[in-house]
């Protein structure tokens, strides 16, 4: 592999990561267009949509072992959201990783797409008063989040993403979970998100080995800093760097498929 690509994908693999440490995802949402289009447009390489999905899914899993490492103390990890939410995703990410390989690429794109704008709609219905619930007092109500969480896994599951990119603003706008016990929550329920994706990832052949692994060290290094200074941040401001973000790679996926 040329070693222009192999820092192509780290740095890719940095940048994902730093970002979803700050703002509670895995990183797939900003990962999977800059891996699919950056690559051929600078000439070091290329990944194809499953191998895109695949390393993905690997990397998510890295990248929210170290963002959960860093929240482990700081009061915002919820268990009950945890355990209710976390053992859905898991069974549906598994099926939606595996079924993904009878998808063709425009049809991942596509699925891509559809929850990236689903998202940004969300991320800008306004909220109110959420930050002024203490973490032990939060009340959410444990079907639908059951629910949607297993949704949420399915499709997640497909491209090889932990979801975090639909679950953030699905716990923000219709559990009405508190911004920092969402960010520091999600990446847990995303971490057993990305088991599901990666076992299905991995028995379909959808993962390249190489690939993965320079975006796994990337995620190691960044996505720790990224939860700490996310930590320091406004909760406001970390709401719409995750809008914008989703918004840019949604234009950016829609555009490739029109």
């Amino acid at each position: 592999m040329d070693l222009t690509f192999i820092i192509t994908l780290f740095l890719i693999g940095f940048i994902g990561s730093f970002i979803s440490g700050m703002v509670g995802i895995g990183g797939s949402v900003i990962n999977y267009p800059m891996l699919l289009y950056i690559p051929p447009l600078v000439g070091v390489g290329a990944l194809t949509a499953h191998q895109v999905s695949g390393a993905g899914a690997v990397q998510v899993f890295f990248a929210t072992i170290g963002g959960v490492w860093v929240y482990r103390k700081s009061g915002f990890l919820n268990k009950s959201l945890i355990i209710y939410m976390g053992s859905n995703i898991l069974i549906g990410s598994m099926l939606g990783s595996y079924s993904s390989h009878y998808m063709n690429e425009q049809g991942l794109n596509v699925v891509y797409g559809v929850l990236a704008l689903i998202a940004v709609i969300m991320m800008f219905i306004p909220k109110k008063k959420l930050d002024e619930i203490k973490e032990g007092k939060l009340q959410f109500n444990k079907g639908l989040a059951s629910i949607l969480s297993l949704l949420i896994g399915a499709v997640a599951g497909v491209l090889g993403a932990g979801g975090a990119f639909i679950l953030v603003p699905v716990m923000l706008v219709v559990l009405k979970i508190p911004t920092r016990i969402t960010i520091a929550t999600s990446l847990a329920v995303t971490f057993i998100s990305s088991i599901g994706s990666t076992v299905g990832k991995l028995v379909t052949h959808q993962v390249p080995f190489i690939p993965a692994l320079i975006l796994v060290g990337a995620s190691l290094i960044a996505s720790p800093i990224g939860a700490k200074v996310g930590q320091k941040m406004n909760t406001k401001v970390l709401q719409w760097i995750l809008a914008g973000l989703i918004l840019a790679t949604a234009i950016k996926i829609w555009w490739g498929l029109l």
